[in-house]
């Protein structure tokens, strides 16, 4: 991915406009302290014995894994967590923002173990040199962007899963890419077990908190970009917020043209975030800042009322990925935050 911030930011903004990004940014030593110890369920599992030849159906076809795959390449942009949850480590991953070790945050370390895979790069395409250089015996691709000639590329070199059937090119349900997965592992029931557990931990949050039953929320990005902040409508990549009993924002959803694609609002037009809570994904202090300097900013009432949710880097970048590790580091971290905003205490700062 692009090593510029607002680069980064600008391509996150349209998934389905051939851009790749969400959010460019990394929290502070304190989160990767925070996040490195914590327990989930996903990452203590045991991967289980793979039953083979297993047969994938994808959106470009099917296809089948003929034996176990030692050489795991993971070519997208958040596989690598989904790979790891199921038990298993890629000899390759993916780099796509924040620039942490291994292309792996926080929330995957511990089951990365001591393993040191290659971190290859899509910010100019697939490296499909370097890809073919690493033998893979399986290519992992269902948060990639993959069109059908990179398939085709990809697919000369070893058995390749790309997205869901139906997906967009940027966006394919985390609980879809976990099926996808653990099919190509062999593993199909593990998956099934996997987006369970994470939904259930989501549901045990949510019996924690019955207040956020019925309430809006609007998700949205950190800032301003070309004059727009740019809000999420329901089903893309809300799930974390729906699981917990809010609703999104249907005045955002109401504005949605495309399938996977965000909604961009003006400054001039922020009474359609202006819901029960506000949630915006910043990622250090000052993107606070700069969002006080918009006065139509400040008149939200959701801000005004201390019903504003700021994340820090690394939950920013856990709600983004959307994968099983991250999910649940987001339902460890994030629903204390929204219960202060729901009781008018939310903070107007970072975490």
């Amino acid at each position: 991915m692009p090593t510029s911030r607002r680069l980064a930011h600008a391509l996150r903004a349209c998934l389905l406009l051939a851009v790749l990004a969400v959010v460019a940014g990394c929290g502070s030593s304190s989160d990767d302290e925070k996040s490195g110890g914590a327990s989930s369920t996903a990452t203590a599992t045991t991967a289980a014995a793979g039953t083979f030849p297993a047969t994938v159906e994808h959106k470009f076809g099917t296809t089948t894994v003929e034996s176990a795959p030692r050489r795991i390449v993971t070519v997208g942009l958040t596989e690598q967590d989904t790979v790891l949850a199921l038990g298993s480590v890629p000899i390759a991953t993916t780099e796509w923002y924040g620039e942490r070790p291994n292309a792996v945050w926080p929330w995957a370390s511990a089951a990365l173990g001591d393993a040191k895979p290659e971190v290859l790069s899509n910010k100019d395409g697939f490296q499909f040199e370097r890809i073919a250089a690493l033998e893979p015996d399986l290519i992992i691709g269902t948060n990639a962007g993959m069109r059908r000639g990179d398939y085709e590329k990809l697919s000369a070199l070893a058995p390749t899963i790309t997205s869901a059937k139906g997906s967009t090119d940027y966006f394919s349900r985390w609980d879809e890419q976990v099926e996808l997965i653990a099919a190509a592992l062999g593993r199909p029931e593990q998956g099934q077990q996997l987006v369970r557990d994470v939904r259930a931990r989501f549901s045990d949050a949510a019996a924690e908190h019955p207040e956020f039953k019925g309430k809006t929320v609007s998700f949205n990005q950190n800032g301003f970009y070309d004059g727009q902040i740019y809000s999420y409508p329901d089903g893309l990549n809300t799930e974390f917020l729906t699981y917990l009993g809010f609703e999104i924002e249907p005045r955002v959803t109401a504005l949605a043209t495309k399938p996977g694609v965000q909604v961009g609002v003006s400054a001039e037009r922020l009474d359609v975030l202006d819901s029960d809570v506000a949630l915006f994904a910043t990622e250090e202090p000052k993107d606070v800042k700069a969002l006080e300097k918009i006065p139509t900013f400040m008149r939200m009432d959701s801000v005004a009322r201390h019903r504003a949710v700021f994340t820090d880097g690394t939950l920013a970048g856990a709600i983004y990925f959307m994968t099983p590790l991250s999910l649940e580091y987001v339902a460890e971290q994030l629903p204390p935050q929204l219960a202060r905003a729901v009781a008018g205490r939310a903070p107007r700062a970072i975490g």
